[in-house]
């Protein structure tokens, strides 16, 4: 049988793991729940399984039958602290947390790939390295699990490194999707307190007021972007917390906001830096006040080498037929810490479309309350890992 009719043959048991899993949603770099649920998931097969030491990561070897390379193949398996609405009957049972982004998925995906490798085991001419990995909504999981050695897992570095994302919208349900070069962004956190002299709201002229001036910087933090910034250099800044006060007539003492930071060189990130931070104490400045302005890098850009994600896109055409691949357009503004993983190995990033309704622009996205996830797509996705793995090795 080919990979794809024996993913298929284990596609409910894929689907109940992903279930069980989306019902305990875990955040960061502790999930002990998803943690046990995979090693259950894992055990009998012959395979050399670690976990972490100051996370709950689990990293499994495969050994194959012969010499080759080795492939390392991520799925991560955080949640969000998002409140999931109603919709499913294998809904979260922990509240305020939610399987947003899909990682339940790429879990069950990645343990497919392990059982669909596992028996062909003899027939393997390299290892594999299996990443399952806490802590990638923010808590960079993947540099902690670098640090600890996961691309040196097999006993010499890994040569070639594939991961796959799951899209509750944008992709049609079934269709693979990546691009050379840049596929995500780099991303980076801006972190302002706008400290003044608060007071009585009728009386504002005896107030250094935070909130004015807090509210100027974000709109001029907009301005930045567009005249200080080619149009053909993508740069992105948005506010997503704004925080001052307690009641409508008082003037507080203070003012905070964060700002996410996407760009895609190096170059545009170590501007944006500059540039933001003395914006933002240059405005408070003129007004009398000061700001505290904190600018923190997160994670690199993604980026794919060319001839692997051909070699993505060859694959998927092969096993799977031309109308199951696009190539994506134009990179996108999320980020995302498998770019450490492309940082240090050649490999590709893909996304595949898990949305439930036929007109994938009518769903709702990744980290929405709403999301939802087609779990029918587990199998093929499973075996397309398990492809890539096979077909790496015999390329040598």
């Amino acid at each position: 049988m080919s990979l794809r009719q024996e993913a298929a043959a284990i596609g409910d048991d894929l689907i109940a793991l992903r279930r069980e899993l989306h019902k305990t949603p875990e955040i960061g770099l502790d999930l002990p729940k998803t943690q046990a649920a995979v090693l259950a998931a894992l055990e009998g097969l012959p395979l050399e399984i670690t976990t972490g030491e100051r996370l709950s990561s689990v990293t499994a070897v495969l050994r194959g039958g012969r010499p080759g390379p080795v492939v390392l193949l991520r799925g991560d398996m955080d949640a969000l602290p998002v409140a999931e609405e109603p919709g499913v009957g294998f809904a979260s049972e922990h509240e305020g947390t939610m399987h947003a982004c899909g990682h339940d998925l790429h879990t069950a995906g990645l343990v497919g790939a392990a059982r669909l490798l596992c028996a062909r085991r003899d027939e393997l001419a390299g290892d594999v390295v299996f990443m399952f990995q806490p802590g990638e909504e923010g808590f960079d999981g993947a540099g902690h699990m670098i640090a600890e050695g996961v691309l040196e897992a097999a006993g010499r570095p890994a040569d070639a490194a594939y991961g796959l994302h799951v899209a509750s919208d944008m992709v049609p349900r079934g269709v693979f999707t990546t691009r050379p070069g840049p596929m995500m962004a780099a991303s980076a956190g801006l972190y302002v307190k706008v400290v003044g002299k608060g007071g009585h709201g009728s009386r504002p002229h005896t107030t250094l007021d935070p909130v004015q001036v807090a509210a100027e910087i974000v709109t001029s933090l907009q301005s930045l972007v567009t005249r200080r910034f080619s149009a053909f250099e993508p740069v992105v800044v948005t506010v997503g917390s704004f925080h001052a006060g307690t009641k409508r007539n008082i003037i507080p003492d203070e003012a905070e906001f964060e700002a996410t930071v996407r760009t895609f060189s190096t170059e545009a990130m170590d501007r944006v830096r500059e540039l933001s931070v003395r914006l933002c104490e240059d405005i408070a400045s003129a007004h009398g006040l000061k700001a505290e302005a904190r600018f923190e890098p997160e994670y690199p850009a993604t980026v794919n080498r060319a001839d692997e994600a051909a070699f993505v896109a060859e694959t998927v055409k092969d096993a799977f037929g031309p109308e199951r691949y696009t190539e994506m357009a134009e990179p996108m503004m999320g980020a995302e810490d498998f770019s450490r993983v492309l940082e240090n190995v050649p490999g590709s990033y893909l996304f595949y479309g898990a949305t439930v309704m036929d007109d994938p622009d009518a769903a709702a996205s990744n980290h929405s309350p709403r999301a939802a996830f087609d779990d029918s797509v587990l199998p093929d996705g499973a075996a397309l890992l398990a492809e890539l793995a096979v077909r790496r090795m015999e390329r040598g």
